[in-house]
């Protein structure tokens, strides 16, 4: 058996184990373990698997994952997400779906300091569907319009995902969020689009007329007390992601920083107990080392088929059959999307970049550029179904027996549909995710 064919096996054996129900991790290990093991002997693979895990986390920059972390869930405990969300509930109070236009808001504005989508849905969910359903709007909508802004997690910066593709593809952590700042703007407007669309052309499928025509919701609100309460989360953005792109802070540093302010924030609002503390960093520890040892394992992964020759020969063998780079992006967006139906995003990216990311070089892409579109394409992979961590996430957090798990895919379908067409638009013009990262 050549080498070329033990890679074969292995990714073979490993989408075999992932399908039964494996942690993607073991999964990883336990094939390219064998792998080297059948390539070398026991005594190479046993080293193989040491220096991988020696190797793959020891640097500091690993320290941005557990901060940004910590910040995510400091800011989750202590109110910001509803604050957030009242905000521009009182903003957009008069505008047809305006509830439905003020989750989005909210959440793009929640994603600039948490960076992980699941936060996102699980806060909103709790906030903002009670609202909207309170105020008229159909159940079927308001978990797709949670489910759906709640992906902006995973682009608009900082962002978990971004951080681990510029892990595996060797990329500025910080050119990488500055990329996804354009298309996640685009991404957060096409839903607003999209929301206003359904809302003056579909809404029975929206809410009540009373509903549309912004009748109530937000009116507690006056303009100092929305200052109030945007005060803190303007402050806490401006502090990470201005210190960050002024070239104040590392991302680890900022990470650091935002920690810090998010920490100081749940104080002085009084959120955080000791017993609520303690949660906060049992799950950071939790979310951390799952992240932490994935990267480990997809790192010994990658090493596994590089000493195949696999990377090579899929890059000869795509470019030998002609595709060119629009054919062999677009059959990579069709494969991501397809296995965001089976599998989480994560575990999409570390399956994936290390065989891809040669071709891509080889055609020439910019790294940055593809790394915006597999970020959201695997986006679109939180959404559909039989998977959908978000959707899945939203159920939970809804705890409704009234609402199952098909109302909130079919909720969130047209947000499926919007994301597919920007993903186009980012596809066709580079520039929209590379402009600002290259200043």
């Amino acid at each position: 058996m050549s080498e070329l064919h033990i890679g074969l096996l292995a990714i073979g054996c490993m989408l075999a184990f992932i399908y039964f129900g494996m942690h993607i991790g073991i999964a990883l290990i336990a094939t390219s373990f064998v792998g080297v093991w059948l390539i070398r002997s026991p005594e190479v693979a046993a080293r193989f698997v040491a220096a991988a895990a020696n190797d793959a986390i020891r640097d500091y920059l690993f320290g941005v994952i557990p901060l940004f972390v910590l910040m995510g869930m400091l800011v989750s405990v202590s109110g910001v997400g509803r604050d957030t969300f009242d905000v521009f509930q009182w903003l957009m109070r008069r505008i047809r779906g305006g509830l439905g236009l003020a989750t989005v808001a909210a959440n793009a504005v929640f994603a600039a300091i948490t960076g992980i989508s699941i936060a996102s849905a699980s806060v909103f969910t709790k906030v903002a569907v009670p609202e909207m359903i309170r105020h008229g709007y159909t159940a079927r909508f308001s978990v797709g319009v949670v489910a759906g802004s709640s992906v902006l997690g995973m682009l608009i910066p900082p962002s978990l995902l971004m951080i681990i593709y510029g892990v595996l593809a060797e990329e500025s952590i910080g050119r990488m969020f500055i990329a996804g700042i354009v298309p996640g703007i685009l991404i957060a407007l096409g839903f607003a689009v999209l929301i206003v669309g359904m809302a003056w052309f579909w809404p029975h499928k929206v809410g009540t007329p009373e509903a549309l025509a912004g009748l109530g919701g937000g009116a507690q609100e006056t303009p100092l007390s929305a200052t109030i309460k945007f005060v803190p989360i303007l402050l806490l953005i401006t502090l990470v992601l201005g210190g960050l792109y002024g070239g104040f802070f590392t991302p680890t540093e900022a990470g650091a920083v935002g920690a810090a302010g998010a920490l100081v924030i749940a104080l002085v609002r009084r959120r955080l107990t000791w017993r609520k503390l303690w949660q906060v960093l049992v799950e950071t520890g939790y979310v951390s080392v799952s992240v932490l040892f994935l990267i480990i394992a997809a790192m010994l992964y990658s090493r596994m088929l590089a000493l195949t020759g696999m990377p090579g020969a899929v890059t000869e063998s795509i470019t030998g059959m002609g595709l060119g780079p629009w054919g062999f992006i677009f059959l990579y967006v069709l494969i991501v999307i397809a296995m965001g139906c089976i599998i989480d995003s994560v575990s999409i990216m570390l399956i994936m970049l290390p065989i891809v990311l040669p071709i891509a070089r080889a055609f020439g892409m910019d790294v940055v550029w593809f790394g915006v579109v597999t970020v959201v394409a695997v986006e679109i992979g939180l959404l559909t179904p039989p998977f959908g961590v978000s959707c899945y996430t939203v159920k939970s957090a809804l705890n409704d027996p009234r609402i199952g798990i098909r109302d909130i895919f079919a909720g969130t379908f047209p947000f499926v549909v919007m994301m597919t067409f920007v993903l186009i638009l980012l596809i066709s013009f580079p520039a929209l995710s590379t402009w600002l990262a290259y200043l």
